[in-house]
């Protein structure tokens, strides 16, 4: 089989050749928190032996899994022929395979934990699974969307920048990127290594970003960098160092300056509060058995209401999640240029570094209120021997999280390391170490991570293993947004490309190159340099010291606060 072999089984193609066959008809009804209902059509084949059965249910699990991924929902409605008996007893499997009476839910059930507490902040409770017979299906009514002119709304966040002062700030798996504007210009910007996922209470989350805050907002009270200042804003300096400069300038300086606050943060964002809970950022916080998770994380969700009070008189502090930021980010410098009409149909923008992060303006302007977790999307059904290995170890399909073989070991900086490992395990020389048999990207004395990346996109520069890794993480993104185009059927064709990976043009030209041998349709955009249209962007982009590819996100939650 090709699972045996280690190719993959992907999901999109497994959906193709059922629904292309006789078999049982299914229909996946998914009540959706922003008021749609969603039906997704499958079809079930007649299974033979008890490894056909099981396809057909990992299968159908993943179906699910994805759909709740993607779009969230407190109940999924399952329209089946119920004198099926063999599906019907399949289905009669699903609420304990998705632990929807657990207390403490993995694998699966991690999905499932997600659905609850979005549950709990739309009010509508647990998420349930319902039966329904086919007979009585009807196509649900889908909301209709009036056109809003979204490019002259995102042109007046650019003159409104220029009267205000601004933070934004971009949280990420490995470093957190902040950019401040006063009234309309760049003051400074400010890069901060981390390892959150390493964190056991919240508050080692929330102190850094909250003086890192001070420190932009300093910087705008001091109408620049001064000397001490200067030295908190190297990228190596220490939380001793930059406190000690925030301290000093706010003795010197009146620092009540500060009008909004944007935040970009990778986690599932609704009305400005973090509801996921289930991503590695917070791996530390789950692992903690002295503390309370769903108190800590309720501390962390709180996070805008943490921030407000750095803001001046009836200040603003918007939150959104990273993939949305990008999407916004894309969709002001479109508004911007010279072709504002591409935001007609929608934006659809991904951040791919540590994970990948995924976000949609749609066609009206508005953010979805979706999870749209793509990196933990179901793709390989097969996964192969490198399924079997433990999660923690660079070689498995497993991530650390949830335990299953998700998008996250197929794109992102996970993916690049197991990847360059397969194809070639000398790319990978001087940053590993092995342990018990598993074998890890060393993160003490020193954390390796973000250093072996940029070493590999280096060697990309050379044709040869290191190429092929971000070539195939371009095929495994056609995956991801063929998946993307069933579940969410956006208007557009194109995505925007942010974060380190599309840094290099080298690698970004792989990326494409790979997507475009599955999914030769889908136009890919470097959402780096070439997309400075606003003039906080150009003057990102005037900068030496830093980039926009690295940065664009951190100066595009500038512009969000003001929404």
């Amino acid at each position: 089989m090709r699972s045996d072999a280690g190719q993959p089984l992907w999901l999109p193609d497994v959906r193709d050749a059922f629904r292309a066959g006789e078999g049982v008809p299914l229909v996946l009804r998914l009540c959706s928190f922003d008021a749609e209902t969603r039906d997704f059509p499958h079809v079930l084949p007649r299974w033979e032996n008890e490894a056909e059965r099981a396809l057909v249910r990992d299968y159908l699990c993943a179906s699910i899994h994805n759909a709740l991924s993607a779009c969230g929902g407190y109940e999924m409605v399952l329209f089946s022929d119920p004198e099926e008996k063999e599906v019907s007893k399949l289905l009669d499997e699903l609420p304990q395979l998705f632990q929807l009476s657990e207390r403490r839910r993995g694998g699966l059930g991690k999905v499932v934990n997600i659905a609850d507490r979005m549950g709990r902040a739309f009010g509508r409770g647990a998420f349930r699974i319902e039966r329904t017979d086919i007979r009585y299906y009807r196509h649900g009514k889908e909301l209709e969307r009036e056109a809003a002119p979204v490019a002259e709304r995102l042109r007046s966040l650019s003159r409104e920048a220029e009267r205000v002062n601004l933070v934004g700030i971009d949280v990420g798996g490995t470093d957190i990127k902040l950019a401040a504007a006063a009234r309309g210009k760049l003051v400074a910007v400010k890069e901060y290594d981390w390892n959150p996922s390493a964190f056991p209470t919240a508050d080692r989350i929330i102190e850094p970003i909250l003086l890192l805050t001070r420190l932009m907002r300093a910087c705008i009270a001091a109408g620049g960098a001064d000397e001490g200042l200067a030295r908190a804003l190297r990228r190596d300096a220490t939380d001793a160092e930059i406190a000690a400069a925030v301290a000093e300038a706010e003795a010197r300086f009146d620092t009540d300056v500060l009008d909004a606050i944007g935040v970009s943060f990778p986690d599932i964002v609704l009305g400005d509060r973090i509801v996921g809970g289930e991503t590695p950022k917070t791996d530390g916080l789950r692992r903690n058995d002295t503390v309370d998770y769903e108190a800590e994380f309720g501390r962390l969700s709180g996070l805008r209401d943490l921030l407000l009070p750095l803001c001046r008189g009836r200040g603003r502090c918007r939150v959104v999640n990273d993939g949305n930021m990008a999407a916004f980010t894309a969709a002001a410098e479109l508004a911007c240029g010279d072709a504002p009409e591409q935001t007609a149909r929608g934006v659809v923008a991904h951040s791919l570094g540590t994970d990948l992060g995924t976000g949609w303006l749609q066609a009206d302007g508005t953010i979805p209120q979706l999870p749209l977790e793509l990196y933990d999307l179901l793709l390989d059904l097969g996964a192969g021997p490198a399924s079997r290995l433990p999660a923690e170890d660079l070689r498995s399909t497993r991530n650390e999280n949830s335990g299953m073989t998700d998008a996250r070991r197929y794109l992102g900086q996970s993916a690049a390391f197991r990847l360059a490992y397969e194809l070639e395990p000398s790319l990978l020389e001087g940053f590993t170490e092995e342990k018990d048999g598993v074998l890890r990207i060393r993160t003490e004395p020193e954390d390796l991570r973000k250093p072996c990346l940029e070493h590999l996109m280096r060697r990309a520069e050379e044709e040869g293993p290191a190429a092929e890794v971000f070539r195939r993480i371009g095929r495994n993104f056609a995956v991801v947004s063929r998946e993307m185009a069933y579940l969410l059927a956006p208007e557009t064709d194109t995505r925007f490309l942010f974060g380190r990976f599309v840094k290099s043009e080298r690698c970004f030209a792989l990326l494409r190159e790979g997507c475009a041998e599955l999914l030769p349709s889908l136009r890919l955009e470097n959402g780096g340099e070439g997309l400075a249209n606003t003039p906080l962007m150009r003057a990102l982009a005037a900068r030496r010291d830093v980039t926009v590819a690295q940065f664009a996100q951190a100066v595009g939650a500038l512009y969000y606060a003001l929404t």
